[in-house]
């Protein structure tokens, strides 16, 4: 009989990314892209299991050298969440973490809240997280996704419009306005397997935007609060930033 889990976490990545092909296997501080997503996500004490889920073997087998098990999937995936929900078919298991391939700098302590709120409280579908933008004008780049919520942390709406809009411009806007989402995501599995099977909505293919189609069917998203975001690797031009910040980072543990 299969083991089941509480909570697991599952790296999508592909090799034929738009932007930077074979990113995950991109040396940054001598390492692998991939090899220091999973490090970290081994090093969250909450997962019981940490997979790699991708459509590449040279991927499947760095990550089978970092001691994790790599699942084959399909080629043909539109996003990673669809690879994901693949890869987590496989395994009986509550939660999912679906844990960015392109992010070396994702908090452990983070994954550990994340899975900590899913477990405890029932009612949510998704949990994701949030960082304060600063500075503030930084709110206007797009490439940043914002996300709005209500008092009891529940998502409201994700954009990559500055969100809220602030109509009054004649003084400074309070802090912690505006809300960098950070791209991790937690899943019941159930609930993974229904977004996966509903068509992208309109407002998803508008924004470019999947966490609005989990919104559009209904689905009730935590939004856990952090200080810091991570640092994403789009393009060998953020491979400079990727290593400054690991490299910060270890000078602060």
């Amino acid at each position: 009989m299969k083991k089941h889990f509480k909570a697991i976490g599952i790296i999508p990545a592909r090799w034929e990314s738009t932007r930077f092909p074979g990113k995950s296997l991109a040396l940054i501080r001598g390492k692998p892209l991939i090899q220091w997503v999973i490090e970290k996500a081994q090093t969250a004490r909450r997962l019981e299991k940490v997979i790699v889920a991708t459509d590449d073997r040279r991927i499947a087998a760095a990550a089978e050298k970092c001691g994790v098990e790599a699942v084959m999937t399909r080629p043909d995936h539109q996003s990673g969440t669809d690879r994901v929900a693949e890869a987590a078919a496989k395994y009986p298991a509550e939660v999912i973490a679906n844990i960015q391939g392109d992010e070396p700098t994702i908090a452990p302590a983070l994954i550990d809240e994340l899975v900590g709120v899913m477990l405890a409280e029932k009612k949510w579908d998704m949990a994701t997280a949030a960082a304060p933008i600063n500075p503030l004008p930084a709110a206007v780049n797009p490439s940043l996704c914002k996300v709005v919520f209500n008092a009891e942390g529940q998502a409201l709406y994700f954009s990559r419009f500055p969100i809220p809009f602030i109509r009054d411009k004649t003084g400074a806007p309070p802090e912690k306005l505006f809300w960098r989402h950070i791209g991790i995501y937690l899943y019941r599995k159930k609930f993974l397997a229904r977004f996966v099977a509903e068509p992208p909505c309109k407002l998803e293919l508008a924004e470019s935007l999947e966490q609005l189609r989990a919104l559009h069917i209904g689905g009730r998203i935590k939004i856990v609060r952090t200080r810091r975001g991570s640092v994403g690797v789009d393009t060998p031009a953020d491979i400079a930033a990727a290593e400054a910040e690991l490299k910060s980072a270890r000078r602060t543990v």
